[in-house]
Formats: C-alpha cells, sequence, structure tokens
C-alpha cells in the first residue's frame, strides 16, 4: 500500500485546518427571518411544533453526559455582577425541581429523554461548577473558532485556580462580553458548540460559546428583546432580567448546552448523514417557544405584570428559552407548552 510522505500529510492537515471553517454547530434565535420576507409571522422556516415524518433524529452510538453534569465557565472580558448572576441562576435552575411551573427544570426533562446505547438516561443533575474571569482579553477582542481553543487552554493549565478537568462530565460554556468580536458572529451564529483538539488543549472536552450582542447585533441574537433595523413597525418584546443581551444570551445557552448533553463528541444523537454537519435537538425547534410556534411565530408566550415576557420559571427568575425535539412522540416540546 502507498503511505503519502509524513510532509505531505502534515501540510494537507494545514490546509484543512487553516483554510475551512471548522466544524461546529451554529444557532441563531430567528435564523429564518428575511428583510424581503412578504410575511414575518411564518418565514421559510421549516421547522414547525408539529410532529413531521420527515424528521430522522437517530442515535449514531457516541457518549451522551448520563452522569452528573458540571458546567464550568470562562467569562471572557468585563462583565458585570447582576449579568453574571442572570446566567448562573440560569444553568442552576437545571436541576430546580420546586421551581414554580413551567420551569427550567421541565424543559431540562426534555433532554433526560435520550439515553446511551445502555439505556441509561441524561443526568438530572445539572450544576456550576468552577469559573474563571479572563477580564484583561488575554487573546484579544477578536477571537476565531481556533483562538476559542486557546481561550479554554488558558484557563485550564492557569497557574492559579485552573478549572478542572473533567472530559466525561464536564461542559466548558465560554461567555464573550458584548465588546468582543467572534467568527461568525452575527453574521452566521449566536453561539455553537463542539469539543476542543488535544493538539491545541491537550484534552477533548466538550465546549460551547455564546456571545453577548447587545452592542454588535443585538436585533439579530437578542431576538425578540430587540428587533433587526429592516422590521420598522415592530416594537421589541420588554426582557425579563432588564438585560437584553444577556437576556437574549440565555435561550443560546440553553440551546448548546442541551445538544452538548445529547451530542457532546458530534457522534451521538443528531439527524442527517454528515456529522459534520447535523441537526440536533435544539436545531429542530429554532424560533419556536411556545405552542403554535414556527416559521417566525414564535408561540404563545408568558406576560408578566410588569410587562415582561417569558416562557419558563428558574429558581428567583424568568427567561425566554426555547424549545427542543422530544424523539419521543417527534414533537417540539416545551414546560409551557397548553396541552400539559
Amino acid at each position: 500500500m502507498h503511505r503519502p510522505s509524513l510532509l505531505l500529510s502534515l501540510l494537507t492537515l494545514l490546509t484543512l485546518l487553516t483554510a475551512a471553517p471548522l466544524p461546529a454547530i451554529g444557532y441563531r434565535p430567528l435564523p429564518h427571518l428575511r428583510p424581503n420576507s412578504s410575511d414575518l409571522r411564518f418565514g421559510d422556516s421549516k421547522k414547525y411544533e408539529g410532529s413531521s415524518e420527515f424528521v430522522h433524529l437517530r442515535y449514531h452510538m457516541g457518549p451522551v453526559l448520563t452522569g452528573s453534569i458540571t458546567v464550568h465557565t470562562i467569562w471572557y472580558g468585563q462583565w458585570q455582577k447582576s449579568q453574571k448572576k442572570i446566567i448562573r441562576e440560569f444553568i442552576g435552575s437545571f436541576s430546580a425541581v420546586n421551581a414554580k411551573h413551567p420551569s427550567v427544570a421541565g424543559w431540562w426533562d426534555t433532554v433526560r429523554l435520550y439515553t446511551d446505547q445502555t439505556g441509561a438516561n441524561i443526568s438530572r443533575t445539572v450544576r456550576l461548577g468552577e469559573q474563571k474571569n479572563d477580564r484583561f482579553y488575554s487573546h484579544g477582542k477578536s477571537l476565531t473558532r481556533l483562538s476559542i481553543q486557546s481561550v479554554i487552554k488558558s484557563a485550564v493549565t492557569a497557574k492559579t485556580k485552573p478549572l478542572p478537568i473533567n472530559p466525561s462530565n464536564g461542559l466548558y460554556l465560554l461567555l464573550t462580553s458584548d465588546d468582543v468580536y467572534v467568527e461568525d458572529f452575527c453574521g452566521q451564529v449566536c453561539g455553537f458548540h463542539y469539543f476542543t483538539f488535544p493538539s491545541i488543549v491537550g484534552y477533548t472536552l466538550p465546549f460551547a460559546w455564546v456571545g453577548n450582542s447587545a452592542k454588535l447585533c443585538p436585533g439579530i441574537c437578542a431576538y425578540p428583546f430587540a428587533v433587526p433595523e429592516y422590521m420598522q413597525g415592530l416594537k421589541p418584546l420588554k426582557s425579563p432580567n432588564g438585560d437584553v443581551g444577556v437576556d437574549g444570551m440565555i435561550s443560546v445557552i440553553g440551546h448548546e448546552v442541551a445538544e452538548l448533553a445529547t451530542n457532546p463528541l458530534v457522534n451521538a444523537w443528531y439527524a442527517g448523514q454528515d456529522p459534520v454537519a447535523p441537526v440536533e435537538i435544539a436545531d429542530l425547534c429554532e424560533g419556536i417557544y411556545g405552542t403554535g410556534g414556527g416559521g417566525s411565530y414564535m408561540g404563545q408566550l408568558l406576560n408578566g405584570k410588569d410587562g415582561a415576557t417569558y416562557n419558563m420559571n428558574g429558581i428567583r427568575r424568568r427567561y425566554l428559552v426555547q424549545w427542543l425535539w422530544n424523539h419521543v412522540v417527534s414533537y417540539c416540546t416545551g414546560p409551557n407548552a397548553l396541552d400539559q
């Protein structure tokens, strides 16, 4: 058998890493809106709330997170204490079974329906792990997908208080402040997940990145708490926690953590034939937040006495979080469904 030279192999690998975008899963809250759409209520999205025989979400025998899940966070850039508190309490709400209905924990119950090859369900327990502050932008204010992995490496190899290494049940959540640009941010994605390369970080760690869009593109990534300029006449909804950028991040964080739990190494639960661009349990329900959702209509939501819009309760706060695909009934489901 002919074997290519080592130099040729290295050059090929270098070309792939530098010329092609890294395979990662992106998310935008309402990605199918178009400026020339004649009907903003029903856009060209085909991801409707109703069941579909065309969705073939399959298990590809890879690991899922059946042990207690720990979310380690990296706060990159300048963050206010109040902003951190909103996000920390959201993550803490995943396992808060005593929260008022409809709850974030009830939303996580859909994730728990997914199993590994032994039939073990994804863990009920999700807890906030160690946190690392990178307030001086150690890798600059413009990050590529590869440099994101370098930020994670800095966090797990820091001389003081490094993040613990937990490849089996740890998730690493990189959150960038509103003055940081990440490759493809706003134009294509508001967040994505993948896993780190041992050649860069030293370990294979499932991770997600989510950016604060408040300054760069709130109409795209913080919708419906901000609206795009081309949607003239449409007023933004009031955010439940008084911070448009962070309240917009919440649904993206939920989206990515749910997919990390069910597809941490991109070889477990997804639809489609291509693991490089899989369609996962949150992708199937993009833009759906309540009963009747579909196209660019978000579905039936809840309104607080203060005028804020939300669809589920956390420990002490309210949040707007997109629904997830329930493979048992082949349906997008959420705790605020009117038929529950």
